[in-house]
C-alpha cells in the first residue's frame, strides 16, 4: 500500500471513497467543498495496486482567542468497506500527523470515535479547555499536540471551515 499526496487525477476516485465509506454522500461532497475553500488542506490517498482505497483530509480549524495557532481538523477519514480493519486508516492518520507536523502545524482536532483515535495520540479535548463548535457527545470531540505544550493555557471553542456548516 502506498499513501501519498491527492492528485487532481485522484478527484473522481477520491469521492467515490467517500461515498462508498459513509451512509450517504455528505462527507464525499464536504471534501469536494474543502479542496476548493480551503487552504491549506493535506489531502492523503492510500493505494493499492493503482486503485484508490482510502483518503483523508486535515483542513483548517481556529480556536477563537487564539489566532496564532496554527491547528487543522481530521476529517474526513475515508476507507472503502472492502479494505476496513487491514490498517489502511490508521497508515493515513499517522502520515497525515506527520505531514501536519512537518508543515508546522502546532494541534490537531478530531471528531470521532473516542476509541479509535486515542491510539494515535489524541486526548478528549476537554483536558485541554477546548470545546467544538458543534453540540458533540465531550469524548467524540479530542485534540492532539503536535508541539509539546502548545495548547498550555488556551481554552475555547473551536471553529471549523464554514464549508461544514455548508453540507
Amino acid at each position: 500500500m502506498l499513501i501519498r499526496n491527492e492528485e487532481k487525477k485522484d478527484k473522481i476516485a477520491v469521492r467515490a471513497v467517500n461515498a462508498a465509506a459513509f451512509e450517504t454522500t455528505a462527507e464525499a461532497e464536504l471534501v469536494d467543498a474543502l479542496r476548493v475553500q480551503a487552504h491549506p488542506i493535506i489531502s492523503l490517498v492510500a493505494e493499492e495496486n493503482g486503485e484508490i482505497i482510502g483518503h483523508i483530509m486535515f483542513s483548517p480549524v481556529s480556536l477563537e482567542g487564539h489566532p496564532n495557532l496554527k491547528a487543522m481538523g481530521l476529517g474526513p477519514l475515508a476507507v472503502i468497506p472492502e479494505h476496513k480493519r487491514e490498517s489502511t486508516g490508521a497508515a493515513l492518520v499517522r502520515a497525515g500527523l506527520e505531514r501536519c507536523k512537518e508543515q508546522g502545524f502546532d494541534a490537531v482536532v478530531v471528531l470521532g470515535h473516542p476509541l479509535y483515535y486515542p491510539a494515535f495520540g489524541f486526548l478528549p479535548s476537554t483536558r485541554f479547555g477546548i470545546n467544538c463548535e458543534y453540540d458533540v457527545p465531550a469524548e467524540a470531540f479530542m485534540a492532539l499536540e503536535l508541539q509539546p505544550g502548545t495548547l498550555d493555557g488556551k481554552t475555547g471553542i473551536i471553529k471549523y471551515h464554514p464549508a461544514f456548516s455548508n453540507v
